[in-house]
């Protein structure tokens, strides 16, 4: 009876739900090691934990509800495009404003993150969409999966550039997959990177004053990060000696702790083991990766690594083996984003990428982006279990005939 109920609880996959259950494991270890700024300022060892752990409860039990859904009725996606657009907007209007970014609503006690839920949605809209396209729709389907994601990302733009790229390049090498014409992707392809290429060139050659005039708020922002970034070296002091000194200031406190985390750390390390937690801002979010490099070791940053390209890799062999076009592309749409969104985080931890805000997906402290994460996961993992089902009962149903044929074939012979 426990393995029936194990067996019916966890559903789908096996490979995904062990990927989930991994990378769950790994972000109570480190949010409640990386936690250690919050805990001095509510002076409360436990509540952030807390408050982390019951998302991931909620977000568990999502993964199990979702995973029973036939994949068709996640076509239901498709109205979140609308409702996503006007949560961005009205987070405009009256978003909260947190570290210089108004990317938060608050309705009553709940603060939701409009971005995240134009993800999910633009992930089922293009899936749905692509298995629609045919060769004499393929025109029209294409303009209007580009024309929505454009508007889309360009609503976002303004207060999360980062989760805009991230978007479109999700749907982009979504449609690529789904076999949409090469010479329209390439031509919007390279409308997009001149466009970015005018954009950077701006942000870099315009004089600073100039750019907090005449541009959006966060473009100060952006082009701070950029040439923060691109300095070989970092702001120093000179002793009386001459030497030169590494400064840490406040344009620079990130990056620099982060440096500091990930070259103290070992080979083999211990989670709650750090010292950088305690000076690194958003150490439990946007640089949880330092965290984990210098807690748990090189080796365990490598696992949390393979994690999610693993994810990325079992994914892909599950696509493969759809027949309908639709759960196919929600799998892999499902894994782009986390994939993609993971790589960007460990960048940014590195200093491979200028900081862009972006958490590691299921692994940093968040709200949110911890739900939605799992609903990816709960999709995927939906359209997995249904992939496996029909072949499972075909097969019974045939071993049921050919038994029933020999029976009856002995039963005629003995007769006889």
């Amino acid at each position: 009876m426990e393995f029936k109920f194990i067996g019916k609880l966890f559903r789908g996959d096996k490979v995904i739900w062990c990927i989930f259950i991994a990378l769950c494991i790994i972000s109570l270890l480190e949010v409640f090691s990386a936690s250690s700024t919050i805990v001095y300022r509510q002076q409360n060892q436990f509540a952030p934990i807390f408050r982390h752990a019951v998302f991931l409860l909620f977000g568990f039990g999502l993964v199990v509800f979702l995973q029973r859904i036939p994949s068709r009725f996640f076509s239901i996606l498709l109205l979140g495009i609308p409702v996503s657009a006007i949560l961005i907007i009205l987070t405009y209007f009256f978003g909260e404003d947190i570290n210089g970014a108004q990317r938060w609503l608050g309705i009553g006690a709940i603060t939701i993150q409009p971005s995240e839920l134009a993800k999910i949605s633009a992930i089922g809209f293009i899936a749905f969409f692509l298995s629609k396209m045919k060769t004499d729709n393929e025109g029209w389907i294409f303009w209007t999966m580009i024309i929505s994601i454009s508007i889309l990302c360009a609503l976002i733009v303004p207060d999360n550039l980062s989760t805009a790229i991230l978007l479109f390049v999700v749907c982009f090498l979504l449609m690529f997959i789904g076999q949409v014409d090469l010479k329209r992707l390439a031509k919007v392809g390279l409308g997009v990177v001149i466009l970015g290429l005018i954009a950077y060139g701006g942000l870099v050659l315009l004089p600073a004053d100039v750019v907090k005039k005449y541009l959006p708020e966060r473009a100060e922002t952006w082009k701070n990060r950029i040439e923060r970034h691109d300095e070989k070296i970092s702001i120093k002091e000179v002793d009386e000696n001459g030497n030169m000194l590494y400064k840490i200031t406040d344009e620079n406190r990130q990056v620099s702790h982060a440096k500091i985390a990930i070259a103290d750390n070992k080979i083999i390390g211990l989670p709650g083991s750090g010292t950088q937690r305690d000076f690194l801002p958003q150490a439990y979010s946007d640089f949880i990766f330092a965290i984990i490099l210098e807690e748990m070791g090189l080796l365990g940053g490598l696992f949390v690594l393979l994690l999610y390209l693993s994810l990325m890799i079992r994914c892909g062999v599950l696509a493969s083996k759809c027949e309908k076009k639709f759960p196919r592309y929600l799998i892999l749409g499902s894994a782009l984003i986390i994939t993609i969104q993971a790589l960007a985080n460990m960048a940014v931890a590195v200093n491979l990428i200028p900081v862009t805000g972006q958490p590691l997906p299921l692994v940093s402290r968040g709200g949110t982006s911890t739900i939605i994460t799992c609903a990816y996961f709960g999709i995927i993992l939906a359209c997995s279990s249904r992939l496996n089902e029909p072949e499972h009962e075909h097969e019974e149903h045939v071993d049921e005939s050919i038994a029933n044929v020999e029976k009856e074939g002995q039963q005629i012979n003995e007769q006889q």
